[in-house]
């Protein structure tokens, strides 16, 4: 764990958030102590990602847009510091060669042996509900040989709704199942229906933690059809 991520933990953002925030966890030990695993989470607010790691003990690792990291002035800085001290690291979004590198980079980590979070259905649910997942980390979890680990993020989206950029107070809570089991999966991860099987198993399990509405369509679509019908604020935001 660097020093960076040390003092925006457990001196700067980690003890004002949990004596603010007082955010519970259930499932803790479902975490491996050791060695590399995915957190597969649920993903209701910008907040998720800070919340997350409040209640463990071991770094945990996201790959955010590339664009948190490129912005100018002092709101630039601040926000690319932000993001490394909480542990972030910067990819490029989209399809082809990005979505490919983005992958590459998720394996990096787990073979490294760190917890690396990951939200399956791409961007932040537009309605609280849990939408359909996206089969990246399930062909990063089989290549790497490591865990899924289901997540549910509970009440950030009350404390921090779309367009709100602080959240509110709240209760907030963090619920973690056990793995997702892998097995019968080894050496099949360039197999499109074993990689959509174990997602939607993983959704599965998040749905089950987070007692969401399941609904099975690509949560960034039908957030640029709101925005197109004035339905929803266009966001810069994921």
């Amino acid at each position: 764990m660097s020093a960076y991520y040390k003092l925006f933990k457990h001196v700067l953002i980690g003890p004002p958030l949990k004596g603010y925030y007082r955010p519970w966890a259930e499932g803790v030990e479902h975490v491996p102590e050791s060695g590399g695993a995915i957190l597969a989470s649920n993903h209701l607010a910008v907040s998720d990602s800070f919340f997350l790691p409040l209640v463990l003990k071991r770094k945990v690792v996201f790959l955010g847009k590339s664009e948190y990291f490129t912005g100018k002035g002092v709101k630039g800085y601040a926000t690319r510091a932000f993001m490394e001290g909480v542990g972030t690291i910067p990819v490029h979004r989209g399809g082809g060669r990005a979505s490919e590198a983005a992958l590459r980079t998720g394996l990096q980590v787990l073979q490294s042996g760190e917890l690396l979070g990951i939200y399956p259905e791409g961007t932040r649910s537009p309605d609280g509900r849990l939408y359909r997942g996206k089969t990246g980390l399930a062909r990063m979890a089989i290549e790497a040989g490591v865990p899924i680990i289901p997540v549910a993020m509970i009440g950030t989206d009350v404390a921090q709704p779309l367009g709100q950029k602080v959240p509110s107070r709240t209760d907030i809570g963090v619920r973690i199942g056990p793995a997702v089991r892998l097995d019968a999966y080894a050496g099949r991860q360039d197999d499109r229906d074993a990689l959509r099987e174990v997602t939607d198993s993983v959704m599965v399990a998040i749905r089950e933690l987070s007692g969401q509405e399941y609904v099975d369509r690509d949560a960034a679509q039908y957030k640029r059809e709101l925005e197109r019908d004035g339905k929803l604020p266009r966001s810069p935001q994921s």
